[in-house]
């Protein structure tokens, strides 16, 4: 009975142990295939390509995306992006804010930096290329809308609890992404979703683990930035490791992959 006994209790926890691998190997594959597989690739593709090798041989100047501001009589919001410098630029975009009031002559660009006082205003030109590479827009929001809106824009840049000095980190954040990120959530009204290669855009203020947009249709969680989930009629589903992004979009049907980020179907 006791070899009986003995015997069965071996079988079992070989089983387990089996169970276990299968489980184990599972995940790993997944993790290969969704994660390190497409940053893998993008990486790959990004050191080829030829890059100004450092922020002073860069072309920060205008890319002409943006009409000039006389010429854009309404009110508008741009939420820009753009890939960034070095070898993070495979994985990652800078993203910046630019409104114009109705009426006015001038775009007010805001970015967060990591340097000197992070969040600057008119640094650089509206549409201006980021290390040389050419912005694109994210979302526009124009009209009696924009003109609404803007207030609430500048009151969430100025809300932005890491506006201080030294309050910028690269990864997992609170970088130029957890920046803008942070006014998207207060002012949901925009209706814009960072892009999936946002690094950093879900590093939430505090500390904190779960957060809400003001409008309860998007609904975020993290570990300090490095693992999370979002899940919401804007951002659909999308699981964060890293500060990489893979996901699914329901409504807009696509799929988001780490640093090729959004294939729309």
């Amino acid at each position: 009975m006791v070899t009986g006994g003995a015997s069965a209790a071996t079988f079992g926890h070989t089983a387990c142990y089996k169970r276990g691998m299968r489980c184990f190997r599972f995940a790993f594959l997944t993790l290969f295939l969704v994660f390190l597989l497409p940053a893998g690739a993008s990486t790959a593709l990004w050191a080829v390509a030829d890059r100004p090798g450092s922020w002073r041989a860069a072309d920060w100047g205008s890319a002409a995306l943006l009409p000039s501001a006389a010429d854009e009589k309404d009110a508008v919001i741009h939420i820009m992006a753009a890939r960034t410098g070095g070898l993070k630029g495979a994985l990652s975009v800078h993203s910046w804010i630019v409104t114009k009031r109705t009426g006015a002559d001038n775009y007010d660009r805001y970015d967060k930096v990591g340097w000197g006082n992070p969040v600057r205003r008119n640094a650089y030109a509206a549409d201006g290329r980021w290390y040389s590479n050419d912005p694109f827009v994210v979302k526009t929001v124009r009209g009696e809308q924009a003109a609404r809106l803007i207030p609430k824009v500048e009151a969430a840049i100025a809300s932005y609890p890491y506006a201080a000095r030294g309050q910028y980190r690269i990864w997992p954040g609170p970088n130029s992404n957890s920046f803008v990120a942070h006014v998207l959530r207060e002012v949901p009204e925009i209706g814009a979703v960072l892009p999936p290669t946002a690094v950093g855009r879900d590093y939430l203020p505090g500390g904190r683990f779960f957060a809400a947009d003001a409008d309860w249709r998007d609904f975020h969680a993290t570990l300090f930035g490095y693992a999370g989930l979002s899940a919401g009629l804007r951002s659909g589903l999308e699981v964060h490791l890293l500060g990489l992004v893979a996901g699914i979009d329901v409504l807009n049907p696509g799929i988001k992959l780490p640093g090729f980020g959004r294939i729309g179907l």
